[in-house]
Formats: structure tokens, C-alpha cells, sequence
């Protein structure tokens, strides 16, 4: 995941996020996306259980991300 968002912008990291969700989340017998190096993971979408596992760096990114957006300096 840090690789993959390494050197975007937020916007892009949130829509990567959307995506690499997607492909997890999408039933096994339906097409998906190819994410280049991320697609390996797109077979935890056979197993429910480790679509967590799978994706728990990426809820993470994006709650910092959306929490950043909340936070002040002053």
C-alpha cells in the first residue's frame, strides 16, 4: 500500500483506496480492475474472513487521511 500511494496526491490515495476496496469486496465470480502489484490480493475476496487482513492498512490510511482534513493548527 505505501508503495502504491508513494508520490500521489490525497485525492489520488482516496481513489486508489476506493478501488483496491472494490476489488476485495467483489463477489469471486465477477470481473475486477487490475491494479498492477495490488491485484495479487484480489483473492482474499474468496475468503470473507480475510478481506479484513486484506484491507485494514488501507481503512487506516484513510482515516488518517480524513482525520488530517479535521485537524487544526492553531
Amino acid at each position: 500500500m505505501t508503495d502504491a500511494v508513494k508520490g500521489h496526491t490525497v485525492a489520488e490515495a482516496r481513489s486508489l483506496f476506493e478501488r483496491f476496496h472494490h476489488v476485495v469486496t467483489t463477489p469471486p465470480d465477477q470481473p475486477v480492475e487490475d491494479l498492477g502489484k495490488l491485484s495479487v490480493l484480489a483473492g482474499v475476496r474468496e475468503f470473507p474472513v480475510r478481506v479484513k487482513c486484506a484491507s485494514l492498512a488501507w481503512h487506516t490510511l484513510k482515516a488518517a487521511l480524513e482525520r488530517h482534513e479535521h485537524t487544526t493548527t492553531e
